[in-house]
């Protein structure tokens, strides 16, 4: 007797890209007995002792046969197989009246008389027979093997039945419509067709087992479900239960006064295809991938929308991530763009935008606001002749934070701002903010109290404003206090004529703004500038401290070196 059971009873769902119909199932049932297993005993003692006789071997192998008290079968999909009471009943060819009878009359005869009957106890019942598609399709079942017991709802799940019920107990309004149910436990099929629920139509095979007693084969009552498989004809078979897979066999107990115990074994013993076949199989589906992609691209065609040559199409698809350490809660945040020169945008583009308020969530030791408010803005950049040599200037968001209290009152928490990426793709940047502080204990205590805060007139005083014409901008005085910082996610897309222009991607010295498609390259280009303007600021600084005498005998070398 077995000591150990495979418990797992539920379904298994496969993906399989060949054909279902070269699916093979190996099924096998066998009953545990004290007659089987004594038998089985004084089998085993009779095979260890050789000095027997054969005679009293041949004897008890016969007593201990085991042909009626176990069956192996292998089963293909939809492959039929007639039980002992489908080969009685269709025997008589009056009770055959759909064609599907009739067809099984033929076959059945066919069997009887060339006595080529495989099966015994184990058959099926395919997609066509009336068992399977008949709604009250019930099988004795074993609670060790399919637990039938259904999963009551719970008692809020009860509650939430009768919400409505309660409300339509009052009078109702003249006109109005009552309301359902909220949940429908029972739904029919027309309801769920008519509900939009999906519902795949699937394929059912059952394989079945009669586990009568010796003898008394053919009875309705003694059927007993073993295997149930499904399939929507796209490669999606579900098999109930799983295969054992070197697992424990599964446990069935039959119903009645002797309550028998069956072993079933559950095994998968398809034919793996051939090497030449999935080579073949794989030519066809890559075939088939490029017959699509070429009637995609014809539906696409090549006309796609350019910008004018010389001409930069900028689109930044951004996210206003989060917000943290600042002073207050519930926050907003105020955004703009400011584009530079030769640079604009769409007519009806609207260049700013305020986020939702947001309340803040304890992180660790910060506080923050989660927002991801979304934003996209599209740009063009127009390439002038007279300012070939020059280096673009890439637009710039500003924002400001502030915060909302209960009366509607709002502060201004901080300002920052962001530079367009010159490299497309994506970029993840956090940005710091500052707000103006004024110093003494009443502006803080309006601040508490009244809300309000100084403020900057104009915003892009951030940086450096793009209205500034003059050499330096002093900010000698200018009092600040270091507030929190803002996290954007950005998505940057650049198209210009020059990524496809193959022949001017092939120079080797190229103006900036002639290929337009090494826009990454500026960059480095603007970083080097501007490392060789510190250096030789820091020159010229070293030299004017340098002495009098020194410097003028340094020129004097030079002067001689040179005559």
């Amino acid at each position: 007797m077995a000591d150990s059971w495979n418990t797992d009873t539920g379904e298994a769902v496969y993906r399989s890209w060949d054909a279902v119909k070269n699916f093979r199932v190996k099924v096998r049932i066998e009953r545990l007995t004290s007659t089987t297993a004594l038998s089985q005993h004084l089998q085993q003692q009779v095979l260890s002792q050789q000095d027997r006789g054969a005679i009293e071997m041949e004897t008890l192998t016969s007593q201990g046969n085991m042909g009626d008290n176990e069956e192996e079968l292998v089963v293909g999909w939809q492959e039929k197989f007639f039980s002992q009471y489908e080969m009685e009943l269709f025997q008589n060819e009056a009770v055959c009246q759909t064609p599907l009878d009739r067809q099984y009359y033929t076959e059945v005869k066919a069997l009887n008389r060339t006595n080529g009957r495989k099966n015994h106890r184990i058959f099926t019942y395919t997609d066509h027979d009336r068992y399977t598609n008949c709604p009250q399709f019930h099988q004795p079942q074993s609670p060790d093997l399919f637990p039938t017991s259904k999963s009551s709802p719970t008692f809020l799940a009860k509650r939430m039945t009768s919400v409505r019920h309660r409300r339509q107990d009052r009078r109702p309004m003249e006109g109005s419509i009552p309301k359902s149910k909220i949940i429908n436990w029972e739904p029919t099929e027309e309801f769920v067709k008519s509900s939009h629920v999906v519902n795949n139509a699937m394929q059912t095979m059952h394989i079945m087992g009669d586990l009568a007693p010796p003898g008394r084969l053919g009875k309705k009552e003694n059927e007993c479900l073993l295997v149930t498989i499904k399939t929507d004809g796209k490669g999606t078979v579900i098999v109930k239960p799983d295969f054992n897979k070197g697992k424990e066999p599964y446990r069935i107990v039959t119903e009645g006064e002797k309550r028998e115990v069956w072993r079933l074994t559950v095994e998968n013993v398809s034919t793996a295809p051939k090497p030449e076949e999935k080579d073949r199989e794989q030519n066809m589906y890559t075939d088939l991938y490029v017959r699509h992609k070429e009637y995609l691209n014809s539906l696409v065609g090549q006309d796609f929308e350019m910008p004018p040559g010389g001409v930069l199409r900028y689109l930044m698809n951004g996210e206003i991530v989060s917000a943290k350490g600042f002073e207050y809660d519930n926050l907003y945040i105020h955004f703009f763009v400011e584009l530079p020169n030769n640079w604009s945008s769409l007519p009806f583009q609207s260049l700013s935008g305020v986020t939702q308020t947001c309340r803040t969530k304890t992180l660790g030791k910060e506080n923050v606001a989660f927002y991801s408010y979304p934003f996209n803005f599209e740009t063009f950049y127009v390439h002038q002749k007279e300012s070939e040599e020059s280096i673009p200037q890439w637009p710039v968001l500003y924002f400001r934070v502030l915060s909302l209290d209960f009366w509607q009152r709002y502060r201004t928490e901080g300002y920052g701002y962001l530079l367009f990426p010159a490299r497309p793709g994506k970029h993840k940047v956090t940005c710091h903010t500052w707000r103006p502080l004024q110093t003494g204990t009443v502006s803080a205590l309006r601040r508490f109290f009244i809300g309000g805060s100084p403020e900057l007139e104009e915003i892009s005083y951030v940086r450096v404003p793009g209205t500034f014409k003059g050499e330096r901008l002093s900010r000698f005085g200018f009092c600040t206090e270091t507030t929190g910082s803002v996290t954007f996610n950005l998505h940057c897309i650049q198209q210009a004529r020059a990524f496809v222009d193959v022949s001017m991607l092939k120079k080797r010295r190229q103006k900036v703004f002639h290929q337009l498609g090494g826009l990454s390259q500026q960059g480095a280009i603007c970083t080097i500038l501007e490392a060789f303007q510190r250096a030789r600021k820091k020159m010229q600084e070293a030299r004017e401290s340098l002495p009098r005498d020194i410097i003028n005998a340094t020129s004097q070398l030079q002067n001689e070196s040179s005559a």
